[in-house]
C-alpha cells in the first residue's frame, strides 16, 4: 500500500520519531549525542522551527516540533542527512544510518499537547537508562531536564511549555513536574505514537461504541486528532496545493524579480551571482532573497542558486531580515 504524502504547513504541531536502519544504533557515544543534539537545535534557530520536546535514545529518538516558514521536510532532510554524514564518517562507515523515512504524526494541540510532552520525557525513564524521577531531572540527553531547570537549551522553547502548567515559573515547574511523576505508571503509550481513528479516539472500543451510535469520524493515518481536526488539516493541505505554481511559471517569477531589481539597481544579474561582496550587490541580494521566500514561497536551495550563494547563505539572510524586525 503508497505511503500518504506528507501533512504539513508553517506552525503545525508534530510528533516527529526517528530510527536507525534495522534498529541499529544512531548514536554510539556522547560525541555522537552531543553531535546530534547540537545541530537538532542549531538548524531550529535557523529556519524558526520550535522545539518544546525531545528525547534522544540510542537507536531512535522523539521530537515534539512545530514547523517553520520552511516546512518540517526541510528541517528534518538537513537534520537527518547532516548527522548521517558527521556519524558515517567518524565512524568509518557507508550507506543509509536512518530509516528511509521518519514518522510524522500531526497533533491536534489543545488534547494531546501536554500528553507529548510527558510520553517523550518519560522515554530514558521507560527504557531503563535512568531509574529515578531525579536522575532524569539531570538527564541531559532529553528535554526534561530544560523544562526543570537543570539543562539549557537556548532553542528549546521551555516558556510556552510551561505556560500549559501554571501563570508562574515557580507553581508551572512544581505542576509540570508533578504530571510527569503521574505518568511514569502508565507505561508505554501507543495511542501517542500513531494517528488513525482508534489511537486519535483511545481505543477500538470507544470506536465500536460511536459507530453503534451511527456517529462517524474521519481517520487518517498521519494525524492524531478528533474527525473535525483530520477534515480541516486535510482541506488545509489541499489547499496550499492548489496554491502551488508550476514549476515553469515558478522560475519565470523568479528570473522577472532577479531582472527587474538588478535594472532598478544598475548591476548585472552576472555580478549578482557571481558572489561579490560590494555594495549594493549585497544589498540586492538580500532585497530579492527575501522577496523570494516569503512572498512566492522559493526554497531557500532554489533561491540560493539563482542568486550564486550557499543554502546556509539563504538561511543567514532570512534570520537577519526576522530578527531586524524584532528590533
Amino acid at each position: 500500500m503508497p505511503r500518504g504524502a506528507r501533512l504539513d504547513a508553517p506552525g503545525t504541531l508534530h510528533h516527529v520519531i526517528v530510527r536507525g536502519i534495522e534498529r541499529r544504533k544512531i548514536v554510539n557515544d556522547d560525541t555522537d549525542r552531543d553531535a546530534f543534539v547540537s545541530r537538532m537545535g542549531k538548524i531550529a534557530l535557523e529556519t524558526d522551527t520550535y522545539i518544546y520536546a525531545w528525547a534522544l535514545m540510542t537507536n531512535h529518538a522523539h521530537v515534539l516540533i512545530r514547523s517553520g516558514s520552511g516546512g518540517l521536510p526541510t528541517y528534518m532532510r538537513r537534520l537527518l542527512s547532516g548527522y548521517a554524514m558527521f556519524y558515517n564518517r567518524r565512524h568509518r562507515r557507508y550507506g543509509h544510518l536512518f530509516q528511509n523515512r521518519y514518522k510524522s504524526i500531526i497533533c491536534e494541540e489543545d488534547v494531546y499537547f501536554k500528553e507529548l510532552v510527558r510520553y517523550i520525557h518519560l522515554n530514558p525513564l521507560r527504557a531503563g537508562v535512568v531509574d529515578t524521577l531525579a536522575k532524569l531531572d539531570r538527564y541531559k540527553w532529553g528535554g526534561h531536564c530544560v523544562i526543570v531547570n537543570r539543562c539549557l537549551n537556548e532553542w528549546q522553547d521551555r516558556k510556552f511549555v510551561l505556560k500549559w502548567f501554571g501563570k508562574s515559573e515557580k507553581i508551572a515547574k512544581k505542576n509540570y513536574r508533578e504530571f510527569v511523576r503521574k505518568g511514569i505508571d502508565i507505561g508505554h503509550r501507543p495511542d501517542l505514537t500513531g494517528g488513525g481513528l482508534i489511537r486519535s479516539m483511545g481505543g477500538w472500543s470507544i470506536v465500536k461504541a460511536i459507530r453503534a451510535d451511527g456517529e462517524k469520524q474521519l481517520s487518517d493515518e498521519r494525524i492524531l486528532g478528533s474527525g473535525e481536526f483530520v477534515a480541516d488539516m486535510i482541506h488545509r493541505a489541499e489547499e496550499r496545493v492548489k496554491c502551488q505554481l508550476p514549476l515553469v511559471e515558478l522560475q519565470k517569477i523568479i528570473e522577472a524579480e532577479i531582472k527587474s531589481a538588478c535594472k532598478k539597481k544598475g548591476v548585472s544579474i552576472t555580478i549578482l551571482q557571481s558572489g561579490s561582496r560590494r555594495p549594493p550587490v549585497p544589498q540586492l541580494r538580500k532585497e530579492i532573497a527575501l522577496k523570494l521566500v516569503n512572498q512566492h514561497g522559493v526554497s531557500l536551495a532554489e533561491t540560493a542558486r539563482h542568486l550564486g550563494i550557499s543554502t546556509s547563505g539563504v538561511s543567514q539572510i532570512l534570520r537577519r531580515g526576522k530578527q531586524k524586525r524584532k528590533v
